[in-house]
């Protein structure tokens, strides 16, 4: 199969998929608390046909395949029995909670997929995973394949040590201990304080060294660790970016189309490492990035959706958690002015997002 299109289909699929797991995990917890769910539909309307009806809840096909929703009865109708608005916050809220929680739980699932594929990183050590040609790196002989053990005297123990390290010591000569092979080196390396686009100042693509996984049950505990990092990585992006420990043009946002080509990229990266043999008739190291994509996006999707901003599931936690407080409802008509407001707003700054993208679409290369 043609790899554009085998991307395409992949990317509908799985941004599709996403949305639908981030909706079934309302879904469930909703019947869990007693509340009523009148409609579930996979896909957008306008709707094809009812499929049937199970525990009181239509369920449905629509026909744009970008996800699916769900009919929460009595969303902002706190006088209608069994309806969302009219149960306790100790009810609404973990239903709130479902969605954002069934992304990253996915995304558990398919770290376990990728670790079972490429083995479990030893997250005590730096590898150095490419070299930029006439970068600082290159010109002190640093190599694929080399664990950083220090820079500039302090022991190197994530790679997020050696970016704070490298920021902290822009334009002086350090130090670096490397491990190469068995053998213990000293190199030294002069930051850059402007790189070329697409390097950091050192000019080093840097990970974690993996070991092969003896068992799938093996991959759990290290796939929920690499959630909980990820997802401190996203929320201290902002920070990182004020701070200057990460360039801004390295943070950019990617919309649809950024991640379209994304996919694109990736899907044809994976499936060529898999058909193509490497030098010398070698066969070469099969890449897995559309999962690594994949993981990406739905993290992405469970914890944005957990931001307290209006017309999110994270507003909507906010001010069940502020009802608890003050032991009152704050009253309907002001939640849905709010929620009408921030939804325009959101749409707004959204659809210029959008158009920005599609016309400049983030240069995402991978290594």
């Amino acid at each position: 199969m043609n790899t554009a299109l085998l991307g395409g289909i992949i990317f509908i699929v799985v941004f599709g998929g996403i949305i639908l797991l981030h909706e079934f995990g309302h879904f469930i917890v909703a019947k869990l608390m007693h509340i009523k769910v009148e409609e579930f539909g996979i896909g957008f309307p306008p709707r094809i046909l009812k499929l049937f009806t199970w525990l009181g809840t239509d369920f449905t096909l629509n026909w744009i395949p970008l996800g699916g929703f769900n009919k929460l009865a009595g969303e902002n109708d706190p006088d209608m029995p069994d309806g969302l608005a009219a149960s306790s916050p100790w009810r609404r809220i973990p239903v709130l909670l479902a969605g954002a929680a069934m992304n990253l739980l996915t995304a558990v699932v398919v770290y376990t997929f990728f670790f079972m594929q490429v083995g479990i990183p030893d997250v005590h050590k730096v590898e150095v995973g490419t070299v930029s040609p006439g970068s600082p790196a290159a010109t002190a002989g640093l190599k694929t394949g080399d664990i950083v053990l220090s820079a500039a005297g302090q022991p190197v123990n994530s790679p997020d040590k050696l970016i704070s390290i490298t920021y902290s010591n822009l334009g002086k000569q350090i130090p670096l201990v490397i491990q190469r092979g068995t053998q213990d080196l000293t190199v030294d390396v002069t930051p850059r304080a402007n790189p070329p686009a697409g390097q950091g100042p050192m000019g080093v693509g840097i990970g974690t060294p993996y070991r092969p996984a003896t068992s799938w049950f093996e991959t759990v505990p290290t796939s929920f660790s690499a959630v909980g990092n990820d997802i401190n990585t996203l929320l201290s992006l902002p920070g990182r970016i004020i701070a200057g420990t990460v360039p801004a043009q390295d943070a950019q946002l990617a919309g649809p189309r950024s991640i379209w080509n994304l996919f694109q990229q990736s899907v044809s990266r994976d499936v060529t490492s898999r058909e193509q043999p490497g030098s010398g008739g070698r066969s070469t190291i099969p890449t897995n990035y559309t999962l690594l994509v994949i993981i990406s996006l739905t993290l992405t999707v469970g914890v944005v959706n957990l931001l307290p901003i209006p017309a999110l599931d994270g507003w909507h936690i906010f001010m069940s958690l502020v009802e608890l407080v003050i032991h009152k409802r704050i009253p309907a008509k002001y939640q849905a002015a709010i929620n009408g407001i921030g939804f325009i707003v959101l749409v707004t700054l959204l659809g210029f997002f959008y158009i920005k993208d599609f016309i400049n679409p983030v240069a995402i290369n991978l290594p």
